[in-house]
């Protein structure tokens, strides 16, 4: 196996970079100290050549791309970036079939998606392995998310496989699928097409390795899907991003709202009472958001909802009671209810970002807890403006 972060030292069938083109060179002097994959100039169709192309290797006629296994700072922050989703449906490659290292005609091939930063955590940890990747186009989405929504597919891959040749490519005829991309695969299908056998990698990438290793082999923990603390809170700032325009809006919203008075409008009413709302909303937010997934194991219930309805009741039930001798019976009734709803709003939405539930399943839940919501924060509302008065 090759141990090159990059790609290998160039063997007859390989090349590093593709022929020049109009007398441009691509690769440096040959008495340069530069090494040949350091850049790569030739941008070829139906390829946007970032920073991880190292090179170019030829089979049977075609130049596959070669791909770095180690992450720059570019892809860390990327990655940091899309945690937080900024620009988030634009971080995407090209589909089709990469290289890292020396893959032959007998290397494994491994489908994803192409999504950027499943596709850079996939190449970071296959270091020092020889291996096909090919990307099928997802729309930017990553595996599990997209078997759910059909594009990691069936049509998809066979269309992958025929546009990459992959039959004249490798002698075998085996596609390593991650598990996760399961419900979006029918994989005797796949066989049927054209002619390539599915065969269901491990979870994670990261158990990748001592699958190919052991020839294929997964261990009852490589199968067993997990959601732990770690993986719930990188998805929360992701969740509070997509909300930004949603609290601008009920910010401004609740001062306008706050000043409502026995005075018509009052401005100091405003700041008091619609700074007031403004920080149970911000409490109520973070509580559904935040607190809820981190709490998610321990929390009563199965539906997301629910679960942020508890979290969002309890919280506002602690506030109350320390600010029990400024609030009137209104304003607590006001305080508990629309913490308990908004948390329940914001769990319910991260329930897309679980392995907790079915795609199916969280339409269900959309649609039974939409109007309890609704109410509960409608009559809360009323009992905040009703306590002005």
């Amino acid at each position: 196996m090759s141990k090159n972060n990059c790609c290998p030292p160039p063997e007859p069938e390989t090349t590093c970079c593709p022929p020049n083109e109009e007398g441009t060179e691509c690769c440096p002097p040959a008495q340069s100290s530069e090494p040949c994959c350091a850049e790569v100039t030739d941008d070829r169709p139906g390829y946007k050549l970032w920073p991880f192309v190292c090179g170019w290797t030829t089979v049977s006629g075609q130049q596959i791309p070669k791909v770095a296994t180690r992450l720059t700072a570019t892809d860390i922050a990327g990655r940091w970036q899309m945690r937080w989703g900024f620009g988030r449906t634009r971080y995407s490659i090209a589909p089709g079939l990469y290289a890292i290292g020396a893959p032959s005609g007998d290397s494994p091939v491994l489908v994803t998606a192409n999504y950027k930063m499943t596709f850079d955590i996939l190449r970071r940890d296959m270091y020092g392995h020889d291996v096909w990747i090919l990307v099928i186009d997802t729309k930017g989405i990553n595996v599990w998310c997209a078997a759910g929504k059909g594009t990691f597919g069936t049509d998809e891959i066979v269309r992958q496989v025929e546009r990459a040749k992959l039959q004249d490519v490798v002698k075998h005829r085996i596609l390593i699928l991650p598990q996760l991309g399961a419900p979006g695969v029918a994989a005797h299908e796949v066989t049927k097409a054209c002619g390539f056998k599915v065969l269901y990698g491990p979870v994670r990438s990261s158990d990748l390795p001592e699958f190919i290793d052991t020839g294929n082999k997964a261990s009852p923990q490589m199968r067993r899907v997990t959601f732990g603390l770690v993986d719930r809170l990188v998805l929360t700032p992701v969740e509070l991003v997509y909300m930004w325009k949603h609290t601008l809006y009920s910010i401004v919203a609740l001062f306008i709202l706050g000043g409502i008075g026995p005075d018509i409008f009052s401005l100091s009413a405003a700041g008091s009472r619609g700074g007031a709302a403004v920080a149970t909303g911000i409490m109520a937010l973070l509580t559904g958001a935040v607190i809820t997934p981190i709490l998610l194991p321990w929390v009563p219930g199965r539906a997301f909802a629910k679960k942020g309805a508890i979290t969002g009741l309890a919280i506002g039930v602690a506030a109350a009671l320390v600010f029990a001798d400024a609030l009137g019976w209104l304003n607590t009734l006001a305080l508990i209810l629309t913490t308990a709803t908004i948390s329940s709003w914001c769990a319910m939405h991260f329930t897309g970002s679980s392995t907790f539930t079915s795609p199916s399943g969280v339409d269900k839940e959309m649609r039974q807890a939409i109007p309890a919501q609704a109410a509960a924060l409608l009559v809360g509302a009323l009992c905040w403006l009703a306590a002005a008065f």
